[in-house]
């Protein structure tokens, strides 16, 4: 079970926005690119989010280039998922592919601070403070498993490639 506050984006957070371009000399030190995740979609998330927290996007979260870079540090910072309306289809497999949890549901009626739960297993995603359950799709029982290990490298370093 995940639990953690929630933080909206809106629609259209692209990969620039999660890993600022300007700061591609990072690139090598994804620890120190992490303390600026998201900084061009709101300049204060990276030093007040806490570990576990949850990114709300609306459609479209993850467009633009296929680095893996952009989920990685949505990871190393400590969030515990993202749940959005709709994922670009790159991104979506990039975190499955580096542990990072992504759920697909309506989040309109989530709002900011909100407390939040997610069962990835179940595919219920609890709010808390409002008193409410949304259900999505469950991932896959491979993707689950990818992410229980934390990540594609793990897990293949664990059960082989032919596991998949």
């Amino acid at each position: 079970m995940l639990k953690g506050k929630a933080w909206l984006f809106g629609d259209d957070i692209s990969t620039d926005h999660i890993a600022p371009g300007r700061l591609f000399h990072l690139r090598s030190n994804l620890p120190e690119l992490a303390t600026h995740v998201l900084e061009d979609a709101r300049p204060e998330f990276a030093g007040k989010m806490a570990k576990g927290d949850f990114v709300i996007g609306g459609r479209n979260f993850g467009l633009g280039s296929s680095r893996e870079h952009a989920p990685t540090i949505i990871k190393l910072a400590g969030v515990s998922a993202v749940v959005a309306k709709s994922f670009a289809r790159i991104f979506f497999r990039n975190a499955i592919n580096v542990g990072l949890p992504v759920i697909i549901c309506d989040t309109d009626r989530i709002k900011e601070g909100d407390q939040l739960e997610a069962d990835l297993e179940k595919g219920i995603l609890i709010n808390i403070t409002q008193g409410y359950e949304e259900s999505f799709p469950a991932l896959p029982p491979v993707m689950t498993a990818i992410l229980q290990e934390g990540g594609l490298v793990p897990y293949v370093q664990k059960h082989g490639d032919l596991a998949i």
